[in-house]
This record gives C-alpha cells, structure tokens and sequence, in this order.
C-alpha cells in the first residue's frame, strides 16, 4: 500500500513527514486520510474578518484609506465582495496561520478587552472550523468611532434629473 497525505493550508503538497494526517489509500482505509484538503488564504481571511465583526465594541474593519477604497467600490456593480476581508491579512501554512486585523473600536469600550475578546473569537473559529492552528492574532487599532460621527449618506436625490 502506497502513502497518502491530507493536509490541510495554501501551500503546495507537502513533503512527507510534514503532514497533518498521513494513512494509507485503498478501499480499507479510514475515509480521512484519503486525498488531500487545502484551505485558500481567502477563506481563512473571510473567516477571521467575520469572527472579528461579530465582536462587540468593533466599530468595523480597516484602516482609513481601506475603509474609503471599499466603500468606494461597494458603490459600484459587482464590486463590494472585499468588504469582509477588509481591514484582514494572513498567513496560511501546512498546518498553522497567522492573522493581522487593522480595527475600528466604538468609543467607551476598553481597548484591551476588545482586542482580547477579537484574539479569542478568532482563534476559536479558525481552529473549529479549518484545524489550522493559529500562532498569532496581531490587532492594529487605527481608529475610535465616535458616537456622532456618521458615515457618509448617500444624497436623497441625484444631481441630474
């Protein structure tokens, strides 16, 4: 019986003794270890950048240009799929990720205990559902929503009729 390896990340196929679970192929054996799984970097951004939002005290994701660039391009057709992974980048491996968010927090919350709170949420949902382990979760806070600021409205009415 011949190898086969299961792995789970972006890279290439791994070399052997560097893989997440190794068994053999063929009809007897277990059907986990048969084939290969590998998860795209965009799905473990979309992921970590859905974990991250779903925290209270994140005001949203991204830094200022970022968060200007996609509001920009959620205005036009077919152009507003980034906005979950904005503000989100990582670094996926054979078996371990890494994670740097850029954040927005709401004004009054305690920074320290949202970034916290952002690591653990993260953490839980990556490893629950890619099995990657996550070695870091950096969180750069790049703004603090104040309660009235407002994002730009749209005009009620258009210039040209």
């Amino acid at each position: 019986m011949t190898d086969d390896i299961t792995s789970v990340g972006g890279g290439s196929r791994p070399e052997a003794g560097v893989s997440a679970l190794k068994g053999h192929s063929g009809a007897g054996a277990p059907a986990e270890t048969r084939g290969k799984t590998t998860i795209a970097d965009g799905v473990v951004a979309k992921i970590a950048g859905m974990a991250a939002r779903e925290v209270p005290g994140i005001y949203s994701l991204g830094a200022g240009m970022a968060r200007a660039f996609g509001a920009m391009r959620e205005r036009v057709p077919g152009g507003g799929g980034g906005a979950v992974t904005r503000g989100v980048k990582v670094e996926v491996g054979e078996r371990q990720a890494a994670v740097d968010l850029d954040v927005v927090v709401e004004y009054g919350v305690s920074i320290v205990d949202v970034a916290g709170d952002v690591r653990t949420s993260v953490i839980s949902a990556l490893e629950r559902m890619t099995g990657l382990e996550v070695v870091e979760v950096n969180i750069a806070v790049d703004d603090v929503h104040l309660p009235d600021e407002e994002e730009e409205a749209e005009p009620a009415e258009g210039r040209v009729r």
